[in-house]
């Protein structure tokens, strides 16, 4: 096996592989990057079991075919630190050692055979859907926030993909919840016949925001039973997916806050921030005292103090004074397109529902604090 491939073309798929496989692994094998010359093309391949990471490199020079497994970190880190625009020489001397050779540079790494590195059958029945890159970026990023972290409810440590429906249009939602707050996002599909409902991993959603931000490609995506394959390009991911029922959510969604809150979306996280400064527990709550025209923002830590603090707002109703996790709502402003921030309300007690006014197709709710 041998090859010279130009340092940053290679660099850029390594970045990629650095999201997929564990640093810290019982699996040697599962830390490595799998190197393949086959057919005129360098293919790039990771894996942790859950996920499968691939990419096609043609602009290499191949001088003998052949494949191994090196440590995908280490490989990254001499890369980074190699000049732009070097080229680099690759060379395997023996089954456990790959020479490497840049300039004046000469690195000779530890190898392990490609036997045991394992692979994920790329079979799926599942219609092939084509969908626009950055608006499929702009779901994941805006349901990512609620995903719950908790391990005990498995089947919330993800993003709910399915198929919806509205005014005889078809949509393909995502929605996560952490069980305090709430994220929908949806986009709308053209000739869509078929798509399987699943619940897609965090780690398979950070990824995929990783690819996407990164490339302009045309995004497909194909599912079968348990699996889902997205395609960049020369770039695809393979998943696992949740094996779980995610929760009937639309039972929390509120139908009848009509209470409207207008406030800058700029302003309203502006001050959260500075009034929630004066705790070091971000997830301290924030009190506010709705008025006519204005917001009232307070928080007040038993160990460190109190802020106060006053916005310009619209209110449609008598005043009302609710708390929140300030980072709950710093999250979700944060994700609002609309220069305003449209928060309707019931009472005190009751899940409150953002609305983005520049963006019909997502919503979010959030659940009070008593503090």
């Amino acid at each position: 096996m041998q090859f010279i491939v130009k340092r940053d073309i290679l660099l850029k798929s390594l970045n990629y592989v650095q999201g997929v496989v564990e640093k810290k692994n019982t699996l040697p094998i599962l830390s490595n990057v799998l190197l393949q010359l086959k057919n005129s093309k360098l293919s790039i391949i990771a894996t942790d079991l859950d996920i499968i990471f691939y990419d096609e490199i043609s602009q290499v020079k191949i001088l003998k075919e052949g494949s191994t497994t090196t440590s995908a970190a280490i490989l990254y880190d001499i890369l980074r630190k190699i000049p732009s625009n070097s080229e680099l020489n690759f060379e395997l001397k023996s089954e456990n050692k790959l020479s490497l050779k840049s300039d004046n540079a000469d690195f000779n790494l530890l190898c392990l055979p490609t036997d045991n590195f394992p692979t994920f059958a790329d079979e799926f029945e599942g219609e092939e859907i084509s969908l626009n890159n950055s608006r499929f970026l702009k779901l994941l990023n805006k349901t990512k926030i609620s995903i719950s972290n908790d391990d005990t409810r498995h089947y919330l440590n993800g993003i709910f993909l399915h198929l919806t429906e509205a005014h005889g249009r078809n949509f393909l939602t995502g929605v996560a919840t952490d069980s305090h707050r709430l994220s929908s996002s949806s986009l709308e599909l053209e000739n869509i016949s078929d798509f399987t409902s699943l619940i897609l991993p965090k780690k398979t959603v950070f990824q995929m925001c990783s690819l996407l931000a990164e490339t302009s490609d045309q995004l497909t995506i194909q599912t079968s039973d348990n699996k889902i394959k997205f395609t960049l390009g020369n770039m695809k991911l393979i998943s696992k997916v949740i094996d779980g029922k995610f929760p009937d959510y639309k039972k929390v969604v509120p139908t009848t806050n009509d209470k409207a809150l207008i406030v800058s979306s700029k302003d309203f996280v502006n001050s959260i921030e500075r009034v929630a400064s004066v705790s070091f527990d971000r997830k301290e709550g924030v009190k506010l005292v709705i008025n006519n025209d204005n917001v009232q923002l307070s928080v007040n830590s038993a160990n460190s103090g109190e802020g106060n603090e006053k916005i310009k707002a619209k209110f449609n109703s008598d005043t009302l004074t609710i708390s929140f996790n300030s980072k709950y709502l710093v999250e979700i402003a944060s994700e609002v397109e609309d220069k305003n921030l449209k928060i309707n309300l019931k009472d005190s007690a009751s899940p409150v529902l953002i609305e983005d006014v520049s963006d019909k197709n997502s919503y979010y709710v959030i659940m009070p604090m008593k503090i």
